[in-house]
């Protein structure tokens, strides 16, 4: 299980995160300054730090070196959406900068991306039977190739991370389709049927009556 420390001074904020990220697979640590987030390193070592630009008693950026030297990747998450601020976090050694309010899908994503390209994230998931070799982006059960169409491969890694997460039928095909996709949610219910079939997971990707799908991530 990777480790994430969460260093957010809103509260709200930060248990909405805390939860999102748990659910993921994720353990959590949260701090609300940062002299609460140097007191938690003394004892707890992360694969990956969140930390906000504005702290009630120091900015994030005074954090950086902190992280950095003991090789822990950064994402800053702040209301700062000037280009200045991106470009300065950035380039003092930021992984990433993501500007609140954010989609927790977007958030997750972000993460898996960044421990991926530290070593931290293996690009594979073993559930339910499955191999997903997201490098690869292939998908085996019992070392026989699944095959996929593209849509079907991106709504499986959608609902892989979102595990145990309901997700709407329009926020599924925002997502997978895009904004500009012009459909029905029919769509959705469409390649859902077809992923269940090829994957074997009928009793896995349960219905949200009247609203969506969630996949059930117990082994």
């Amino acid at each position: 299980m990777e480790k994430l420390i969460i260093i957010e001074d809103d509260p709200a904020i930060s248990d909405l995160i805390r939860l999102n990220l748990e659910l993921a697979g994720y353990g959590c640590r949260q701090a609300y300054s940062g002299k609460e987030a140097q007191l938690a390193l003394s004892d707890f070592t992360p694969d990956l730090a969140l930390l906000d630009l504005s702290l009630p008693d120091m900015e994030g950026y005074e954090l950086l070196d902190r992280f950095k030297h003991g090789e822990v990747p950064v994402i800053f998450l702040t209301a700062r959406n000037a280009l200045t601020d991106k470009v300065k976090g950035l380039k003092m050694g930021a992984d990433d900068y993501i500007v609140k309010p954010f989609e927790a899908m977007e958030l997750l994503a972000r993460i898996e991306a960044v421990l991926r390209r530290y070593g931290r994230k293996s690009d594979r998931t073993i559930l339910g039977g499955l191999e997903i070799h997201l490098e690869e982006r292939a998908v085996k059960r019992g070392g026989v190739p699944v095959e996929l169409t593209m849509k079907e491969y991106e709504l499986l890694l959608l609902l892989l991370n979102n595990r145990n997460k309901a997700l709407s039928r329009e926020k599924i095909l925002e997502l997978v389709w895009g904004y500009e996709y012009i459909g029905e949610t029919r769509t959705v219910d469409i390649h859902i049927q077809k992923l269940r079939k090829k994957l074997g997971w009928e009793d896995r990707i349960k219905t949200v009556y009247k609203f969506g799908y969630r996949l059930e991530a117990a082994p």
